[in-house]
């Protein structure tokens, strides 16, 4: 597929990042979660309090790096994540004389053959390829850590049909075939429930403001702009779906708060909104299935809905189910996204896609609420 090689291999080259990022790329370490919230994150991604405190901290140093080199690397950045138990941090670079500015970060660096900018027109190809060929495949995204753009279908004919109806190369993306079949979650109650037109229920994502005036984001395909919602009462002020599945809901005269509802009933307080490197532990509010946690997988993937095609999500293994859609996606505590859709449950496993929050925050002109 794409070429690519780690400059740094081994044991005895891979570096911890909590112990190798440079001060000035940290970030000041993260507010304890509540203990309920922890607890859900030990048990969701299996693993020790220990290892649970270590990992949150890895993750809030690495957003420093992660911006630092975005901006340093330039044209020939080609990504960065984590390994699966977040000790390594990877960011990948199309030229091998830029290793040495990675390591001096801190993270590990690893030559590939495609920048992500590369990979986002690879996969731009895709989403501008005919309805008719969009429509045979579920999904479709760039994978950073294999440096390539993936597109998964009930069977291969359906994945290598788009391909060719976008113009591509076979060797420009890989083809899989997977039963995952996305839906939205938006016909029960999600986390904090909302009441759309008094006929339908979603879940509040993040409390926001507008020159000052109180409102809430959540998904697009819960309701169109002009909808009213009750409980609390607003107005859709704007809305997108398909294409995009976000959503403003202004509730003058409420109160907005920066806490996402967590596991028992506890509040995790939003700090902010820095996007969390790929393999970062991500944990979801909704009150069908409550408090839980996974990890990110895949930024930049496309949907398609049976309601239309979905672009930008991204994709996680934290189960979710229907009634928790538009409800909020957080990592530590900055705020990524508001529940999209999926597939699976929580009780077998799922895979589920969020919408993230940083792109409806700059479309409709919001502040994050924040504590």
């Amino acid at each position: 597929m794409f070429s690519r090689r780690t400059l740094l291999t081994g044991a005895t080259a891979a570096l911890a990042l909590a112990a190798s990022l440079s001060p000035t790329a940290a970030q000041a370490a993260p507010a304890p979660l509540p203990p309920a919230a922890m607890d859900a994150l030990q048990r969701d991604l299996g693993i020790t309090a220990e290892q649970a405190v270590q990992r949150l901290a890895n993750e809030s140093r690495a957003i420093g790096v992660q911006a630092n080199l975005t901006k340093a690397l330039g044209a020939k950045y080609a990504g960065a994540w984590f390994n699966a138990d977040a000790s390594q941090f990877l960011v990948a670079t199309s030229d091998a004389a830029q290793a040495p500015t990675i390591k001096a970060q801190g993270a590990q660096p690893v030559v590939v053959g495609r920048s992500l900018a590369d990979l986002d027109a690879v996969k731009t190809k895709l989403d501008q390829a005919p309805e008719a060929a969009r429509a045979k495949a579920a999904l479709w995204y760039v994978d950073v850590p294999t440096n390539s753009v993936v597109v998964e279908a009930a069977d291969q004919a359906a994945g290598e049909a788009l391909v060719a109806a976008a113009g591509l190369s076979r060797d420009a993306v890989q083809v899989k075939v997977s039963a995952e079949q996305p839906k939205t979650f938006m016909d029960l109650i999600g986390g904090s429930a909302y009441y759309i037109n008094g006929t339908s229920r979603c879940s509040i994502g993040f409390a926001v403001t507008r020159s000052g005036s109180p409102g809430f984001v959540s998904a697009g395909h819960c309701g169109r702009t002009g909808a009213t919602t009750t409980n609390p009462s607003g107005t859709f002020a704007g809305s997108s779906f398909p294409g995009n599945d976000y959503s403003y809901i202004s509730t003058p005269g409420h109160n907005p708060t920066p806490y996402v509802r967590g596991s028992g009933g506890s509040l995790v307080t939003v700090r902010g909104s820095s996007v969390a490197a790929i393999g970062s532990s991500v944990c979801r509010s909704g009150s069908t299935t409550g408090w839980r946690c996974g990890t990110i997988q895949q930024y930049n993937a496309t949907v398609n809905y049976a309601q239309g095609t979905v672009t930008g999500l991204t994709r996680t293994n934290a189960c979710a189910e229907p009634g928790d859609s538009g409800g909020s996606f957080i990592s530590g505590n900055q705020a990524q996204g508001m529940t999209s859709g999926g597939s699976g449950n929580c009780s077998s496993g799922g895979t589920t896609y969020f919408q993230p929050v940083n792109e409806v925050l700059s479309a409709y002109s919001l502040t994050l609420k924040v504590g």
